[in-house]
């Protein structure tokens, strides 16, 4: 490595994204097999936890562009893990269901997921572990974004 290259070594932002890309790339191999990605399993552990969620409400929580987050349920709904009806309050919006199957779904992928997980933090202490999770709650929810997961409102629309 270069000396120019050694500025990235230094850079929270950049060691952010790459510590998400290697995690992300461990946990889809995990879950390959269930044919799940992250992004899907995104949704559908969200879907799972919060049942009725808007499309809007999904993309927002997930601090995603609603495009993808549409695609994400179309595959899933596909697969008969999820499904969209008419919002009961607003005509204009979808909101988003489990199905039994999608439980199912998320419950044998939760576990993947925690393996990946497990695998990405072992280089860690107990102590470390729990610091970085810490440390990226203070970060990921810090006021400084109005999406940010605990503030986003679910709308009844």
């Amino acid at each position: 490595m270069s000396g120019q290259d050694d500025g990235l070594l230094d850079d929270t932002g950049f060691l952010l994204a790459h510590a998400s890309g290697v995690i992300v790339r461990m946990t889809n191999a995990r879950l390959a097999h269930l044919d799940l990605r992250v992004r899907h399993y995104s949704v559908l552990a969200l879907v799972c936890d919060r049942d009725g969620l808007s499309q809007r409400d999904i993309a927002e929580f997930l601090g995603m562009d609603p495009s993808p987050v549409v695609s994400l349920i179309d595959t899933l709904e596909a697969r008969s893990l999820v499904l969209r009806r008419p919002h009961p309050s607003d005509r204009r919006a979808r909101e988003v269901r489990a199905t039994p199957d999608g439980r199912a779904m998320r419950d044998r992928a939760r576990a993947d997921v925690a393996a990946a997980r497990q695998d990405f933090l072992a280089k860690l202490t107990p102590d470390e572990r729990g610091q970085l999770l810490t440390i990226l709650r203070n970060l990921a929810l810090d006021g400084s974004d109005p999406g940010r997961p605990d503030r986003v409102a679910i709308s009844d629309a």
